[in-house]
């Protein structure tokens, strides 16, 4: 007897120091080995998102390594980036031993770092070989789209109008498809975001398309929101609080005190979009200005000496702030310009009117 109960004390022993060296599953270490990242140098965890999400998490570099630890109640798509530098690397935070590692390069971007931080590779974690699997149709894209622009130089302007029209059109139907194989699980709606910049109406349909299950998750629910939001034209906008160049607190309560009229205009220095259209913003301030219309120009760049620079180029005679206090952040701003035309309660009565429809839509407002 006393001979059985050896042997199964010794098997009890064996299995629990099995145990012991297993990776344990109560939470995520992801542990980081890269060449070309200098020491002191800040990465961080990012969550894939549309909008301009904060870190879950950062850390330094020390020879090359860095170590992330936490626990995820789900699993979570982020991006692995350096702080202040371009470049990222897209993976899924899951309760596992996880490892990146690799090589990088810098290269030098308008006086910002980019690193070519997508090449590094991704042990340990099936969901993110699986994550990688399906989003190479964005790499099949970028390589349709590279083709395409070579035959760009020989080609008519019908020519390119036609091809434009074909790959925007397979862009569309394939990553339609790859989001409706995955229309049963979060995976559908994750897919919508990490394929695209923004969700308009015409994803909609794609949304519909999903298993109520895939709805109800994490990435069903922001899919939602971001296709179907609650702040639209007739609500009140969320008041906010921004600082001008010498640190005083500007409420937009005082923005639009006495103004009819308030255009908020998200934008930032390296936009060209929003460059283009300051011309048809200054006429429109010169035509009503004096009428009671206000606009507010709200900066997302990264860099003040950027921002500064723009300011100095443009010459903008209205206010101007640098975001520094999350603004976008709060009006889920996705991408820039965007804007916003308020009365003078704070009610939206435009969104995202430029050009001729927002020189259209002042007539209206003051004849």
């Amino acid at each position: 007897m006393m001979k059985k109960e050896t042997i199964l004390l010794a098997a009890a022993a064996l299995l629990a120091a099995a145990c012991s060296s297993t990776p344990s599953t109560d939470g995520y270490t992801l542990t980081g080995h890269i060449e070309g990242l200098p020491d002191s140098t800040h990465v961080q965890l990012i969550p894939v998102s549309h909008y301009n999400e904060k870190p879950l998490t950062d850390t330094v570099i020390v020879n090359g390594e860095f170590t992330f630890t936490g626990k995820m109640d789900e699993p979570r798509a982020v991006l692995l980036l350096v702080k202040d530098a371009y470049g990222s690397r897209r993976l899924m935070l899951e309760n596992t031993a996880i490892e990146v590692s690799g090589t990088v390069t810098a290269t030098d971007n308008n006086g910002t770092p980019s690193y070519d931080l997508d090449r590094l590779s991704v042990s340990g974690s099936p969901l993110s070989a699986r994550y990688d699997s399906l989003m190479s149709v964005r790499e099949q894209m970028d390589a349709l789209f590279k083709a395409k622009t070579t035959l760009y130089k020989d080609s008519t302007m019908e020519a390119r109008a036609a091809a434009d029209h074909k790959f925007f059109a397979t862009v569309d139907s394939t990553f339609h498809a790859t989001v409706l194989s995955q229309k049963d699980s979060y995976w559908g709606p994750l897919l919508m975001i990490s394929l695209t910049s923004y969700l308009d109406k015409g994803q909609q349909a794609w949304y519909d398309e999903l298993s109520d299950a895939a709805k109800a998750s994490y990435y069903g629910q922001k899919v939602k929101e971001e296709l179907y939001p609650a702040g639209k034209v007739g609500s009140a906008v969320a008041e906010f609080t921004v600082k001008d160049n010498d640190g005083k607190e500007v409420t937009l309560a005082s923005l639009r005190e006495g103004k009819k009229y308030v255009l908020i205009d998200f934008w930032a220095s390296w936009c060209n979009p929003c460059r283009k259209e300051i011309p048809n913003l200054k006429n429109l301030y010169k035509l009503y200005g004096d009428k009671g219309f206000q606009i507010v120009s709200i900066s997302i760049d990264k860099k003040k000496a950027e921002w500064e620079k723009a300011l100095e180029e443009e010459q903008l005679p209205w206010p101007n702030f640098l975001d520094e206090t999350d603004v976008a952040d709060l009006y889920k701003v996705r991408f820039v310009p965007t804007m916003y035309l308020i009365d003078a309660q704070g009610t939206l009565v435009g969104e995202n009117l430029r050009g001729q429809a927002l020189a259209d839509k002042l007539k209206e407002l003051f004849q």
